[in-house]
């Protein structure tokens, strides 16, 4: 069984913990200020959630909201990250170009400092963009408090539009975290053609950075929204030559492509145990506790081989839920879109995003109501 989001571990632990720190350290907060923290991080949440219509474009060029943002988003974002970048084949070798786009305060290069202790005597220039210079000033200076600034990776901000950003078909590594949920917000919702049109054009930008052999990482919250986009994006950078790697086991059409009420999107899920208890804490005063993460997420390019075993390879997707005679749980396939079922105890044991084997479907044999094929742990 191959795992997707493993625990942090200590290492990654006191990692996180070190960053918390060092957010109050190189951005203190007057006391009087201390005190509304819980109020601008709900408020915030707000607007990037159920308000998102009434948000400017550089709203983190306010520092309250920078201020929220930094104390809570950045470290949530670098947890979620910091769950997923240790299972990403990222082979990186010194002289490589790593460009972030929208990368705001630096989150992609922090969380791979804190995932790859491997790669730090590497030689690596990232390029990040962002349209908020004031964001990218502040990663920055977090990045080499942590980093040392005399760390071998050297860190290039790039104020501007991320369509209006010259590109170089030379980066190893082009990231985008976060990014996608903002392009496509605009975009009517459940509109299959509009999402496909946009899917063109940011595939066709995220693809103008990467060296021939470069790969595409885009991480974004589980939200359905977000799953389609990626989705769509998934398609797109497949017409370019980067073919899905992770979390997809194929390169066929994609088995949860959201964008319907009902539909169904790909998205993982995991506790939340080993965050700092600080950030818990943080996120329980501000009335936003956090018992769980969510991610949806695509990892394109570079080569790729389909899983290969003796069995029927899925992708686990969803908790498990009840089904007649057992538990059954959701997953991605070269067949498309799998309903698997099984005893109580085997279905729960499985994390969401493993890899696993299953009897093959018998037959064609469907679920009645998802229309998925029925397998069998």
């Amino acid at each position: 069984m191959e795992e997707l989001f493993p625990p942090l571990g200590d290492r990654l632990c006191r990692g996180l913990a070190e960053v918390l720190g060092l957010i109050e350290r190189v951005f203190p907060l007057p006391r009087r200020f201390r005190v509304g923290l819980p109020r601008d991080i709900a408020y915030l949440s707000g607007l990037l959630t159920d308000s998102r219509s009434d948000l400017r474009e550089s709203y983190l060029g306010r520092p309250p909201l920078l201020s929220a943002y930094l104390r809570y988003f950045l470290p949530w974002n670098l947890y979620r990250l910091c769950r997923l970048l240790p299972a990403a084949p990222l082979a990186l070798k010194s002289g490589d170009i790593l460009t972030d786009l929208g990368s705001g305060p630096l989150t992609f290069p922090i969380a791979l400092w804190l995932c790859r202790p491997d790669a730090r005597h590497l030689a690596l220039e990232f390029r990040c963009i962002d349209r908020t210079g004031l964001v990218l000033e502040a990663g920055k200076k977090l990045f080499y408090a942590l980093a040392g600034e005399d760390s071998s990776w050297r860190v290039r901000t790039i104020r501007r539009p991320l369509e209006s950003a010259g590109a170089e078909p030379v980066s190893a590594v082009v990231s985008g975290a976060n990014v996608l949920n903002e392009l496509f917000w605009k975009l009517p919702h459940h509109d299959p053609e509009a999402s496909g049109n946009a899917a063109d054009r940011y595939a066709r930008l995220f693809a103008s950075h990467a060296a021939p052999d470069g790969v595409v990482l885009l991480v974004e919250p589980g939200i359905p929204q977000a799953g389609s986009a990626l989705s769509a994006m998934r398609t797109a950078l497949l017409g370019r030559g980067f073919a899905p790697v992770l979390p997809c086991p194929h390169t066929g059409e994609c088995s949860f492509p959201g964008g319907g009420r009902s539909a169904k999107w790909c998205h993982f899920a995991f506790d939340t145990l080993d965050a700092p208890p600080e950030l818990l804490k943080r996120s329980a005063e501000a009335g936003l506790t956090k018992e769980r993460g969510t991610m949806s997420f695509l990892f394109a390019g570079g080569s790729y081989s389909e899983a290969s075993s003796q069995g029927f390879p899925v992708r686990i997707i969803s908790d498990p839920f009840p089904v007649r005679g057992g538990y059954g749980r959701y997953g991605c396939s070269a067949q498309g879109a799998v309903l698997i079922a099984g005893d109580k105890e085997k279905t729960l044991k499985y994390p969401s995003g493993a890899l696993t084997d299953v009897k093959p479907p018998p037959a064609n044999r469907r679920d009645s109501k998802s229309g998925a094929l029925l397998a069998f742990l």
